[in-house]
């Protein structure tokens, strides 16, 4: 990736920390693979976020959507399907694809990423171009 590594590696701590304290918020528990997606989603969101410029939140909040639903998918097909671990099954929800993601998520994703977006934008015009 491009741009500066102590920035980069900055942002993947920040989504690898935050998503651990909301995975515990919301159900009391995580798991360390977790914390290596939610790193991973923040530092792709960031990247993606800064080339949208320009673009409306619901566009960005969109594509941030499908970037997290796809990084979770393929994550839960290794952990969940192939490992076996059981991290999460969303296969009782409405619209779920192979139990390792499911519409009700990928709405949550949707405004997860929008507040990302707002964030991001918001850091850029403070900040500046920084990577």
């Amino acid at each position: 990736m491009n741009g500066k590594p102590e920035i980069n590696a900055g942002i993947f701590c920040i989504g690898a920390g935050g998503y651990t304290i909301i995975e515990l918020l919301y159900r009391g528990y995580t798991h360390w693979t977790m914390t290596l997606t939610g790193g991973i989603c923040l530092l792709l969101l960031y990247r993606i976020f800064r080339r949208m410029r320009g673009r409306s939140l619901l566009v960005k909040g969109l594509a941030g959507a499908g970037v997290i639903t796809c990084v979770e998918f393929a994550v839960g097909c290794i952990v969940n399907i192939y490992f076996k671990w059981n991290v999460w099954d969303y296969s009782g929800m409405y619209m779920d694809i192979l139990g390792q993601v499911c519409l009700y998520y990928s709405c949550m994703w949707f405004l997860l990423s929008c507040v990302i977006a707002a964030i991001t934008d918001f850091t850029e015009k403070r900040l500046g171009h920084m990577t």
